[in-house]
């Protein structure tokens, strides 16, 4: 790989430990994946934040690179294991918080904005079309890559923040036009119209799809929202890290339509749903926000609880990002759900908080979140629209 004279200087030590480090890092992935150069990014969002996740081994090398090492672009984090400012509410215990607020401490010495989201491109970090960036979160990729046509592979916490430290990544995978391409038709005849739809749309291809980019025809009605859970459900059950819709996507225009076609028919679409769903009557815990809520699903979600109470014994989290959450202070939204028991969960989510043994169903609208609750908590899930969460909420069951 062509190494400038300042990339070399850089890995001889010239701007110190953590610098030499990070540049040993991507010198060795681009030589893997074939690389020919370095290029500049424009920002990065790295995941691995969580002290569940990191361990002590990660606490202990974050607080290494902290000694000396600076970030050079934007920077912002995935969830972290817990809320910030009020763990406790949400039952975290303080040993366990303790070691996350050094996590967090760490990345905030290297000038990393600690703002911790899997959606920041909701929070002011929104690169644009054709830019070079280093993100980890694997929804965040699949959004970014497809729907804004930035450009990023899907980065391991340890790449991400060497690209963040040097302002580089190899140019391989998906910054390269040629590996941006669809590989196959996905033609959508099922009646794809609500947030969970979109899940289960996201299970189906991610699952046939495999390693494959799909151009995607069919699909008539597409919001963010929609499109922000589409992105986290594909990329989790299969597919890589793009895709392609017609007259949705930036990319998608003027591309050639693959010959290989897979079509999804309403069987398809309501045998994932069978799928992702357990058979469970009692709920739990519902939680709502994976990947983060938006400011307009956070007022979906006041507008059903006002006036109500969420049954005892059941708890409500509202993941979000602090500064969405600030905006629904403003809007009076985070008072109406609290004020009936539910919970706002900034910085942290479902998938990335120590839960496991806390809760045996959830509620959810996320087809992603159904992937780790059941696998990574022992969880039995049911996946809906904010309605059916919401009403499971307030009296304890699914569907009454």
């Amino acid at each position: 790989m062509d190494l400038t004279k300042e990339d070399e200087n850089i890995l001889n030590g010239s701007a110190g430990n953590a610098a030499a480090k990070s540049m040993k890092i991507l010198t060795a992935l681009g030589e893997i994946y074939g690389a020919e150069k370095l290029i500049p990014v424009g920002s990065v969002q790295i995941a691995g934040v969580s002290y569940h996740n990191l361990g002590d081994a990660g606490l202990e090398y974050l607080a290494e690179l902290a000694l000396d090492g600076k970030v050079k672009v934007k920077t912002t984090l995935n969830p972290a294991g817990m809320d910030l400012t009020d763990w406790r509410k949400l039952g975290i215990s303080p040993d366990f918080a303790e070691k996350q607020l050094k996590v967090v401490d760490a990345f905030s010495k290297m000038g990393v904005d600690t703002t911790c989201t899997c959606t920041p491109y909701l929070i002011g970090n929104l690169p644009k079309f054709g830019e070079h960036i280093a993100w980890s979160e694997s929804s965040a990729v699949t959004y970014i890559n497809s729907v804004v046509g930035a450009r990023t592979n899907r980065e391991g916490g340890p790449s991400a923040i060497a690209a963040a430290i040097v302002g580089k990544t190899p140019a391989y995978g998906l910054h390269l036009d040629e590996n941006r391409l669809a590989d196959v038709h996905v033609k959508v005849e099922a009646k794809v119209k609500t947030l969970p739809d979109y899940g289960a749309l996201g299970y189906f291809i991610g699952n046939n799809a495999q390693l494959k980019i799909p151009y995607i025809t069919g699909l008539k009605k597409s919001s963010l929202d929609m499109l922000k859970s589409f992105s986290a459900s594909v990329v989790t059950y299969g597919a890589k890290p793009l895709y392609h819709i017609e007259g949705v996507t930036p990319e998608a225009k003027g591309m050639e339509v693959p010959q290989e076609k897979l079509v999804v028919t309403q069987k398809d679409l309501d045998d994932s749903y069978n799928v992702l769903n357990d058979e469970i009557g009692g709920i739990e815990f519902v939680s709502l926000g994976c990947p983060h809520c938006s400011i307009g699903e956070v007022g979906e979600i006041a507008e059903f609880l006002d006036g109500k109470k969420v049954k005892d014994g059941v708890e409500l989290w509202v993941a979000l990002a602090r500064p969405v959450k600030k905006l629904a202070d403003e809007k009076g939204y985070t008072k109406i759900i609290e004020d009936a028991g539910g919970k706002m969960a900034c910085d942290t989510c479902m998938v990335v908080a120590p839960l496991k043994g806390r809760f045996k169903t959830i509620a959810t609208t996320s087809a992603k979140a159904c992937f780790y609750a059941r696998g990574k908590n022992d969880m039995k899930v049911r996946l809906g629209s904010f309605q059916d969460c919401l009403n499971a909420s307030v009296t304890g069951r699914w569907g009454a």
